[in-house]
């Protein structure tokens, strides 16, 4: 598994003159992120308790410990916000959290390495795993559907794809 801390969500900037910041959720209901606080920046050197205060579109807003104008709110755009795993839910057996997907071996059906997941994206429709192939700089985008990505054990720390025709040459 990925390390102790998961990627809750992003600060998308200040909202208001009063330290209010427009936040980005990456949990499935996203009034969850104000459950498992506080919340740390990647390095730890900062935590959050935060308490949401409405709705923008595309994000929540809300204010954060120790942020008290829109200087300090503005300052923190772009800041991703993790928490311990431990305080997030238990996953059902075919739900992951991306942290746990990056970093996993590619391998296609018949046990050829394909390459390493990178990044999961979402662009709207579904999710992707970004590869970056064995050996190269190129990346590809492998759909993350049951058709695609027919296996993922964690425990031995890889995926089994059966990517799409042509997609890996």
């Amino acid at each position: 598994m990925a390390e102790d801390k998961v990627c809750v969500g992003a600060i998308a900037g200040a909202f208001g003159v009063k330290g209010e910041v427009r936040l980005k959720s990456f949990c499935a209901e996203a009034e969850a992120i104000a459950g498992y606080g506080p919340l740390t920046t990647q390095d730890g050197a900062r935590s959050f308790d935060v308490r949401l205060t409405g709705q923008a579109s595309n994000g929540l807003l809300a204010r954060l410990s120790g942020v008290r104008t829109k200087e300090d709110a503005d300052a923190l755009r772009g800041v991703r916000l993790f928490a311990p795993r431990d305080r997030l839910p238990s996953l059902p057996d075919d739900e992951f959290y991306h942290a746990d997907l990056i970093g996993l071996a590619v391998h296609d059906t018949g046990g050829t390495e394909l390459g390493r997941v990178t990044a999961v994206l979402n662009h709207g429709a579904s999710d992707l795993l970004e590869v970056r192939r064995s050996g190269q700089s190129r990346t590809v985008l492998l759909p993350f559907t049951r058709e695609a990505v027919p296996t993922v054990d964690l425990s031995q720390g890889r995926i089994v794809a059966d990517p799409p025709e042509g997609l890996f040459e």
